[in-house]
């Protein structure tokens, strides 16, 4: 059974592509990311089509507006059928809050389980640099350790965040807390436009429950094998 701990970024803007990528990596990957890029152009009908696959799917479209628009647009996105849907912690505690409660309510009214709610704290890509240029004094892991609390107050179920903060919010927020990682690198791999990054095993290590990898593995020679060097590296992390 492919390790669910693995998210395999979809950051493509055709099906074909998703559809290509999804059948190299066969029964090694059960999880995938649909971001921006491809929900805006194809919709919902990709996260349908993996969900026929059997395949579970992290929603990733970053809502970030007042509470009820919000909390409506997640309530429409819940039934299309994804596993993991997110907000910006940045939108506050009430807006969290009220997402939170109502999308809990539409799934028991319609009779569904209800998707995970995470939470994004500090962009990956986000460095020193670009925050301080955002008039931020306090240090980028300071803020994303009290957004994650803030998001478990408002009662969500985890947070997006760097590996590097994992081990902190895990110590503030307790086991069962969600905390997906984007920025993970394999040893040797290029950054991208990633910042604060780390290895599978060592954000693993750090507390993360999910890793979400994209560019290491899509722009492989062989996406399966790629995969299966990074699985097999999870595995010394239990």
């Amino acid at each position: 059974m492919a390790d669910e701990r693995l998210i395999v970024a979809l950051d493509y803007h055709r099906m074909e592509d998703v559809k290509h990528l999804v059948g190299l990596l066969g029964d090694s990957v059960a999880y995938y990311k649909v971001g921006m890029e491809l929900f805006y152009s194809v919709g919902g009908e990709v996260v349908r089509w993996l969900r026929a696959q059997g395949k579970h799917v992290f929603l990733d479209l970053k809502l970030h507006d007042i509470p009820n628009t919000v909390a409506g647009g997640l309530c429409s996105l819940m039934h299309l059928g994804a596993d993991i849907l997110n907000v910006h912690a940045s939108g506050g505690y009430t807006m969290m809050h009220t997402a939170a409660q109502k999308l809990h309510a539409e799934a028991k009214a319609a009779g569904m389980p209800c998707p995970k709610l995470i939470a994004i704290t500090v962009l990956t890509s986000m460095g020193q640099d670009d925050w301080q240029k955002l008039g931020q004094a306090a240090p980028i892991a300071d803020t994303v350790v009290r957004f994650a609390r803030l998001a478990q107050q408002a009662g969500l179920d985890g947070v997006v965040a760097s590996p590097r903060e994992a081990e902190m919010i895990r110590k503030a927020c307790g086991a069962d807390f969600l905390i997906v990682t984007p920025g993970v690198r394999p040893a040797g791999s290029s950054l991208d436009d990633q910042n604060r990054v780390a290895t599978p095993a060592a954000a693993l290590q750090n507390g993360a429950t999910h890793l979400v990898i994209g560019r290491p593995i899509r722009a492989a020679a062989d996406p399966r094998q790629a995969a299966l060097t990074i699985l097999k590296e999870m595995e010394t992390v239990k």
